[in-house]
C-alpha cells in the first residue's frame, strides 16, 4: 500500500514537472526567451524550481542557456548576439560619422546614460576627448574605460559581468539602474523596426535599456543602415520610447520618413571626409 501511494505520488510529480516542460518551451518558443523570474511567475513556482525545470531542458538541447534566463535553440544565426570583440570590427565608417554627429547633440555638465553598443564605444573615444564635467552612468566595462581618458564622472553599474556583451547585467544591476534619473538616453540595438521599435538578443542587458529608457528625458538611438528591418529575439523598446535616431546616409529615405511620421527626430550623419562637424548631413534639429 505504501509503495503503490509513493508511485501515484511519483506519477503525478513526474507529470507536474513535463507540464512545466512544455510551459516553458511554449513560452520559448512565442518569445524567443524568457528570463526565470518571469517563468517562475506565470508558473506560480519558485525560481529554483524554474531553473532545474530549464537545466535538463538544456541537457536535451531544446533551449540554451543565458545569462539570468534561457532563449530558443537553432534559431536562426541573426537572432542571437554576437560578442562585442567581433561587432568592434563592423561597419567602423558608419559607426564613427553616427558618433561624430551624438557627439554634436551633447553639451558639458549635461548627465547621460551610455550603453555598451560598440557605436557607443566610438562615441565614448569622442566625449573623452572633447567634453569635461559630464555625468556618465554607464553598464558597459569597454565605455567606462574609454570615458576615463578624459575629465568626466563615471558611475558605473555593477551586477553580473557578460562577457558577452563584456557589461555588467541581472537583477543587482536592474535595481541599480532604477535609481538613475538622466537627461539623455543614448542606446544601440541588434534590430530596429522603425514604424515599431529595438529588439535585441541579449536578455542580459536589454532590462536595463527598458529601466533607463523610463527615466531619461531624452532617447537618443544610435543605429547605422543595416540595423533597419531586422528582428532578435525579444522587443525591447517601442518607437513611441524614442525621441532622436542617429544614422548615417546609407539609410533607406523610406525609412527615415517612416521615423518622422512616428515623431521621431532624425540625424543623418554623412559618411564623406569632413573639415568641419558643422558640415554634416543632418535634419529635424
Amino acid at each position: 500500500m505504501i509503495i503503490s501511494q509513493y508511485s501515484e505520488s511519483h506519477v503525478a510529480s513526474s507529470r507536474r514537472i513535463g507540464d512545466r516542460a512544455a510551459f516553458i518551451l511554449e513560452v520559448i518558443d512565442r518569445q524567443g526567451t524568457a528570463t526565470y523570474e518571469a517563468l517562475a511567475e506565470k508558473m506560480r513556482v519558485s525560481t529554483m524550481t524554474v531553473r532545474r525545470d530549464c537545466e535538463e531542458l538544456i541537457r536535451l538541447g531544446k533551449i540554451f542557456k543565458t545569462i539570468g534566463g534561457v532563449q530558443q535553440a537553432h534559431a536562426a544565426a541573426y537572432l542571437y548576439e554576437n560578442p562585442a570583440r567581433a561587432r568592434i570590427a563592423t561597419n567602423r565608417e558608419e559607426k564613427r560619422a553616427i558618433a561624430a554627429r551624438a557627439l554634436e547633440l551633447i553639451s558639458n555638465r549635461q548627465t547621460i546614460f551610455m550603453d555598451g553598443g560598440t557605436t557607443n564605444l566610438a562615441l565614448a573615444k569622442l566625449l573623452a576627448a572633447q567634453r569635461t564635467g559630464l555625468t556618465i552612468v554607464t553598464n558597459s566595462a569597454l565605455t567606462c574605460l574609454e570615458l576615463s581618458k578624459g575629465q568626466n564622472r563615471i558611475i558605473g553599474i555593477g551586477g553580473e559581468y557578460d562577457p558577452v556583451t563584456l557589461s555588467f547585467v541581472g537583477p543587482q544591476a536592474e535595481e541599480t539602474a532604477k535609481t538613475f534619473f538622466v537627461e539623455q538616453a543614448i542606446l544601440s540595438t541588434k534590430g530596429f523596426q522603425p514604424a515599431d521599435g529595438t529588439y535585441e538578443s541579449a536578455i542580459a542587458t536589454f532590462r536595463i535599456k527598458q529601466i533607463i529608457a523610463e527615466r531619461a528625458v531624452e532617447t537618443i538611438l544610435l543605429i547605422d543602415h543595416t540595423k533597419f528591418g531586422r528582428r532578435a529575439l525579444s522587443k525591447v523598446l517601442d518607437i513611441s520610447q524614442i525621441h532622436r535616431v542617429v544614422t548615417d546616409e546609407r539609410t533607406r529615405k523610406s525609412d527615415l520618413a517612416s521615423l518622422r511620421r512616428a515623431g521621431v527626430k532624425v540625424e543623418v550623419a554623412s559618411l564623406r571626409p569632413m573639415e568641419h562637424p558643422q558640415h554634416a548631413a543632418y535634419a529635424d534639429r
